[in-house]
């Protein structure tokens, strides 16, 4: 576990760019950084109190921010692509978006209509895809696992495992499921057994696949940290 900067007010949603830097939330200070060859500088600031963040398949910047999702353009623009949201957003394959509001998890279809995708939570906030795109993972109290339905919809809803204060979330290419959790970042196999638990200096709050899918980087409290793993993470763009 490497310390990589701290000094920040309460870090969220790292993500790694393919170019090479890193960006994520500092939340309460109502921007994003960026970390790039050892350097933290404001990436955006007025973010709208952005949280989670991801990329598209073209490199265009997702952020979930306090009542809206929207992407950041190639020329610096912010389009709004749904008037909801709140923690955390997942790009998938076919185009489409998820992401977690307050009570519901909402799709953003490849068409760019927004659509309940599920109303069976109750205060969602991390969301990951399975490594096939055919389930969506979702900490909600607990862990719950969605099928996906053809059309993107939510269906069979259920418990995956109870892990206490679930926030952020990834899978790996095993199928296995990384939980940003009270004690820190719990792995769980592909049918919820409990494997590992990697204790964090802070209390994470997500974490996100970097360096070519390899290695993790873990916002937690004031700090980002980078864990070196040995496991090839889940891509989504």
């Amino acid at each position: 576990m490497e310390k990589l900067v701290g000094g920040f007010t309460s870090t969220d949603g790292p993500v790694f760019s393919r170019i090479g830097y890193l960006l994520f939330s500092d939340v309460a200070s109502n921007r994003i950084m960026k970390w790039w060859q050892g350097n933290a500088t404001v990436f955006r600031g007025n973010s709208n109190g952005a949280s989670g963040l991801t990329f598209d398949h073209q490199g265009r910047l997702l952020a979930c921010e306090k009542g809206r999702v929207t992407r950041q353009e190639k020329d610096g623009k912010i389009t709004t692509l749904a008037d909801k949201g709140l923690h955390d957003v997942v790009y998938a394959i076919d185009g489409s978006i998820y992401f977690s509001d307050k009570s519901k998890v909402y799709q953003i279809t490849p068409k760019g209509a927004l659509r309940v995708a599920t109303d069976e939570c109750q205060a969602p906030s991390g969301v990951a895809l399975s490594p096939t795109q055919q389930q969506l993972y979702v900490a909600d109290g607990k862990v719950r696992v969605f099928d996906i339905a053809a059309d993107g919809a939510l269906r069979n809803g259920r418990i995956f495992v109870d892990v206490a204060g679930p926030a952020g979330l990834k899978t790996d290419e095993s199928g296995s499921v990384w939980v940003a959790a009270a004690g820190g970042i719990w792995v769980f196999d592909t049918h919820g057994k409990h494997l590992e638990t990697i204790q964090t200096p802070e209390p994470p709050s997500n974490l996100s696949w970097g360096d070519g899918f390899r290695n993790l980087y873990i916002t937690a409290g004031t700090s980002v940290y980078k864990l070196q793993t040995k496991a090839n993470g889940t891509r989504t763009f």
